[in-house]
């Protein structure tokens, strides 16, 4: 897990994302018979989709960029925080598959496991353990053995079908008095993706032996079946039995971090701090709302109390700069930025830095330094929707109206969720006399953010414009 996510300033390209929910009658019919399925159209404040619907008066998208799933982008980086599947096919084969190797299991399963006779002595870079040839009823009736073996199966091999097959047995033989393997057997449900089995497996467990960890997996299932008020409340039944209990206190935070509620979400990363003042996520995500709170010095206290504390990476570097720089500390500015490249591990990173730096570049006036800067962040990644509309902004200023539209649209094409491409085709457009591609561009920007004044005040001239025609 790395700490401090890189922050996106605020000036001019921040995010989000509009859900639309389109089903047709077989899909109606699948999620009546799925004792899976949740409500399309939840109650404001009970749904982890859409969290704009929070009671919590959360930032909007001009103070605080937002993910595409429409989240404030916090200031730590979780695992499993986008809930569902990959969205690409790219994303898919990246996706880690064995403790070994990233590529995907059929890929990997091929290469290294010999069939038939296959063992440690005759070839040494085989498997350690051939599950194919393993008698599970056998090791199931050896409880240390079975454990330990379960362990391999499930978090080396990542085989959950033999894993739920030797937890099956291992539990039965113990006449299902075992809560461990209960927690086991929920587990591998979860993977499997039945959550309703896995939530009973966990509450059968919780009632044999009260536990922190159990506590926390079923609190994903809940939050895989977007229930946060249900995992909210189980939290806080769990910090009565567990009182301070660090890992529910920031589960509780953190939920109410996606649901928008920024306010009661500090308040409890500031009681992680209380019990534990070494917390790495509560100290990153409390200095990320200082500084979308207009409070750049206080947030670079917290970024500089993660650098004491020996975290070193390219996101917290590239977080002191944009703090120092919109502190007014200009000498430390650029040479935080300078260390977060030399740290950055991939190209992702270092287009985060280059990109901080176009806004450095254009808050002290140098349009051409931003310009150069917006170009090498798109050298590193080119899908870099921000970068098109800042440049595209850049190029309107030069009166390069042909470059600025093209520019526009890619950036509307990589996120439509974003309502600054959206907005600034809508300005250009009606600068140039095309009002019907203005009007639906401007329709789009109040579709992915519809608290925006200027895109209101825009609609509204068009449509007297149109009443004049």
């Amino acid at each position: 897990i790395q700490a401090a996510w890189s922050l996106k300033t605020r000036a001019l390209t921040e995010m989000v994302y509009v859900d639309e929910i389109d089903m047709d009658q077989e899909g109606i019919a699948e999620m009546i018979l799925d004792e899976n399925a949740i409500a399309q159209v939840a109650r404001p404040g009970t749904s982890l989709k859409l969290p704009g619907t929070s009671q919590g008066g959360g930032p909007s998208p001009a103070v605080r960029p937002v993910t595409q799933s429409g989240r404030p982008i916090t200031g730590f980086v979780r695992p499993s925080t986008q809930s569902g599947r990959p969205s690409t096919m790219e994303q898919a084969i990246r996706t880690p598959r064995t403790a070994l190797t990233a590529r995907p299991i059929t890929s990997a399963s091929g290469g290294y496991v010999r069939l038939g006779t296959a063992s440690m002595l005759t070839n040494p870079d085989g498997p350690f353990i051939n599950l194919s040839r393993l008698n599970l009823a056998k090791y199931a009736q050896k409880p240390k053995l079975a454990k330990a073996l379960f362990e391999y199966i499930f978090h080396h091999e990542n085989d959950v079908k033999n894993a739920l097959d030797l937890a099956a047995l291992a539990t039965e033989h113990a006449q299902f008095k075992d809560w461990w393997w209960k927690v086991q057997i929920g587990k591998c449900y979860y993977r499997l993706g039945l959550y309703r089995e896995a939530e009973k497996q966990f509450k059968s467990a919780l009632k044999q032996q009260d536990m922190v960890d159990t506590i926390l997996y079923l609190a994903k299932v809940y939050l895989r079946l977007d229930q946060p008020v249900t995992a909210l409340n189980l939290f806080k039944q769990g910090l009565d039995r567990f009182p301070g209990e660090v890992t529910l206190i920031c589960g509780i935070a953190r939920i109410y971090e996606e649901m928008n509620n920024i306010s009661s979400a500090a308040e409890y990363y500031k009681d992680v701090l209380k019990q534990d003042n070494t917390h790495v996520e509560a100290i990153a995500c409390i200095g990320s709302n200082h500084f979308y709170s207009d409070q750049p010095e206080i947030a670079l206290r917290f970024y500089r109390r993660l650098l004491q504390m020996g975290v070193y990476n390219c996101q917290l570097f590239n977080n002191l700069g944009l703090c120092c720089f919109y502190a007014q500390q200009y000498d430390m500015t650029l040479s935080s930025f300078e260390r977060a490249l030399f740290l950055a591990e991939n190209e992702e990173e270092t287009a985060d830095v280059w990109y901080n730096l176009g806004h450095v570049a254009v808050g002290i006036g140098d349009l051409n330094l931003a310009y150069q800067c917006f170009k090498l962040t798109l050298v590193h990644n080119n899908d870099y929707a921000e970068a098109y509309n800042n440049l595209a902004v850049l190029e309107m200023r030069k009166g390069h109206i042909e470059q600025a539209r093209a520019l526009l649209q890619t950036a509307s094409s990589l996120a439509p969720h974003m309502y600054e491409p959206h907005f600034n085709f809508a300005i250009l457009s009606e600068k140039v006399g095309d009002l019907q591609r203005s009007y639906t561009a401007a329709q789009k920007s109040e579709e992915a953010f519809p608290g925006h004044v200027d895109t209101q005040q825009l609609i509204k001239q068009l449509k007297e414009h149109f009443a004049m025609l």
